[in-house]
């Protein structure tokens, strides 16, 4: 026997329902900071089952993204990239993902808005910077491992950072207008220094003064 009235309990998936999880999503990230947000805790205030989140947004990196409106969420290209490979050739392929989702006339312009709101934006900011701490430097550290591993994570992504901030941002010659080829030739020793810290040269480097030998 079917009743009638309103129902009541969770919201069923719909449309309206992805439009209802991000809205909730970006008022409590910008509110409470990356780290104190849950995805139950959204779901709670959605109205939603947390399986729908993930059904829709996959994880929290998903959603943040989502919610900032980027096509593509930097954290999750990271993720990408680390399982894509070993340590030896992560430089070359963080440089090779940062140019195609920053090039890419879909995905970069939305990057490229986030990064000057976060700039006039105090809240964005913070919110920016907790993510990138949590989502990029931490996983980077946890890969690199070590001694002083969140240092040197952290300095790859200031290498990166400034990267981005010189060919979009600034648009600083000849940057812009150099290929990935020649980004990555010229960027990347500066990250893998990075990644091996103060003091540690390259593999087979020669110390400071020494010649090379005769042939």
């Amino acid at each position: 026997m079917n009743k009638s009235g309103p129902r009541r309990g969770r919201r069923p998936g719909g449309p309206d329902t992805r439009v209802a999880i991000l809205d909730v999503a970006r008022r409590r990230f910008l509110e409470d900071g990356y780290h104190a947000v849950t995805l139950r805790s959204i779901a709670g205030e959605a109205e939603v089952d947390l399986a729908l989140i993930s059904y829709y947004f996959g994880s929290k990196k998903g959603l943040f993204g989502a919610a900032l409106a980027l096509g593509a969420n930097p954290a999750e290209v990271l993720a990408r990239v680390v399982a894509e490979g070993d340590l030896s050739t992560f430089p070359e392929r963080v440089i090779r993902q940062v140019l195609a989702v920053w090039d890419d006339p879909v995905t970069g312009p939305p990057l490229l808005a986030m990064l000057k709101s976060a700039i006039d934006d105090d809240s964005l900011g913070g919110l920016v910077k907790e993510a990138v701490e949590r989502e990029i430097v931490d996983r980077i550290a946890g890969l690199v491992q070590g001694r002083e591993a969140r240092q040197r994570a952290a300095s790859f992504t200031t290498v990166v950072a400034g990267l981005i901030a010189t060919r979009y941002l600034l648009r600083l010659e000849p940057i812009v207008s150099m290929t990935a080829d020649e980004v990555v030739r010229f960027v990347s020793p500066q990250l893998r220094q990075a990644l091996r810290g103060p003091g540690r040269p390259a593999p087979n480097a020669r110390p400071a003064g020494r010649p090379a030998p005769s042939r």
